[in-house]
């Protein structure tokens, strides 16, 4: 890995520029016009001197996807003017970051699950000033998990399985963080970010 600041220069460089004619393309789904939007927010910043990122648990009460580990984001509305503005609108309504506090890098490839019919752009952004105080959306949030990069990109959390449903054989990815276990989209959209940091991408 990098330095701090060398991890988010480097994402500066290597993320896709947001904007309105973001290709919304699953590089490996293809694309989903039947497909819901939907946006969720990578939000770094540095905790005890580590570049880290948020994470939430989702609240075992929700019908979809209750108790698992995502990101703080959620569907398209009207009003939002952009996914980017999604992103962050989600990320103040779930947790409370203040959307003027987010710098925002740069977005990843967009992810489509396949059981809930989602099409998710992820956008990264960097909190300079940390995330100040969190105010958790009890009804949609359980709690916030703060995670190293470094931690994240240690091989032994890491392993993949090959799930076939039809006739598509997909990867699924797997990230044991501590007692948590980061997988689905999350896990994908996480490889995607880690690879995006290896020495080797160019």
């Amino acid at each position: 890995m990098y330095e701090n600041t060398s991890i988010i220069a480097r994402l500066r460089t290597r993320l896709q520029a947001p904007g309105p004619a973001y290709p919304l393309l699953d590089q490996l789904e293809g694309r989903q016009p039947g497909a819901r939007q939907a946006a969720v927010l990578l939000a770094l910043y540095e905790q005890q001197g580590q570049l880290s990122l948020l994470f939430i648990r989702r609240a075992t009460t929700l019908r979809a996807h209750s108790g698992e580990i995502a990101f703080p984001g959620g569907s398209v509305e009207p009003r939002d003017a952009s996914l980017t503005a999604t992103a962050l609108r989600e990320a103040w309504e779930e947790v409370g970051l203040v959307p003027e506090d987010v710098e925002v890098l740069g977005m990843l490839p967009p992810v489509f699950t396949v059981v809930s019919n989602f099409l998710i752009v992820p956008v990264v952004g960097y909190l300079a000033q940390g995330p100040g105080e969190l105010i958790l959306q009890r009804s949609e949030v359980a709690e916030t998990i703060v995670a190293p990069l470094a931690a994240l990109a240690d091989p032994s959390i890491a392993r993949v399985e090959h799930w076939t449903r039809g006739e598509k054989t997909r990867s699924v990815y797997f990230f044991d963080y501590n007692a948590y276990c980061i997988w689905g989209a999350t896990g994908r959209i996480l490889h995607t970010l880690l690879s995006l940091l290896h020495p080797d991408t160019e």
